[in-house]
């Protein structure tokens, strides 16, 4: 996850019940497992640490995205709901009509008024749903813009009726990528 966008999430110091419960391990344990992470990094030693998180501007397409566009080339996949923000999958080359962001994108502002949307080269300064310095090009509009990523405020529901609102083309598979959860649809 960019940390860019993790420093514009609304925080939250009471989440509730969420995820797992927490697990503490006996001091014995724990002991074992930091001997076991040493052992882990002395053989790793010499061949770099990968990067956990990149800024989106930087991060590309992985293989699991490009798999995805030549499963939606030859007919087999119809449709991506993904929870990431980060336009990878539209830039590996996904259509735009074959994907549900469902908690929007880092790239896009949207003009609440004509609903044009511009995808962009940068991430987009806020997030939930405020209003950006941009305005729509549209000569007839010039609304303010929007951008389009859920904060933890907003209902994922409420936010985002309209993109959820999907027509169920087939079936469905679940994928996992970087530890993310996708779900698309396949013939």
């Amino acid at each position: 996850m960019s940390l860019g966008y993790a420093e514009k999430l609304s925080y939250r110091e009471d989440v509730g019940n969420v995820g797992m419960p927490e697990i503490f391990d006996s001091p014995e344990l724990l002991h074992r497992k930091i001997e076991e992470l040493a052992v882990m990094v002395q053989e790793r030693a010499g061949k770099g640490v990968p990067d956990a998180s990149l800024p989106f501007h930087q991060a590309v397409p992985s293989l699991t995205h490009m798999a995805l566009v030549e499963l939606e080339k030859t007919g087999r996949l119809k449709f991506v709901i993904s929870q990431n923000v980060d336009s990878l999958h539209l830039r590996s080359g996904l259509p735009r009509e074959k994907l549900a962001e469902l908690h929007g994108n880092s790239f896009k502002e949207i003009c609440p008024s004509c609903k044009k949307e511009y995808l962009r080269d940068f991430e987009i300064e806020t997030i939930g749903l405020k209003d950006t310095p941009r305005r729509c090009s549209d000569k007839n509009c010039g609304a303010r813009l929007k951008d389009t990523v859920l904060d933890w405020e907003r209902s994922s529901v409420g936010a985002w009726e309209e993109e959820l609102m999907v027509e169920d083309p087939g079936g469905e598979v679940g994928t996992m990528e970087g530890g993310r959860h996708h779900r698309a649809a396949l013939a």
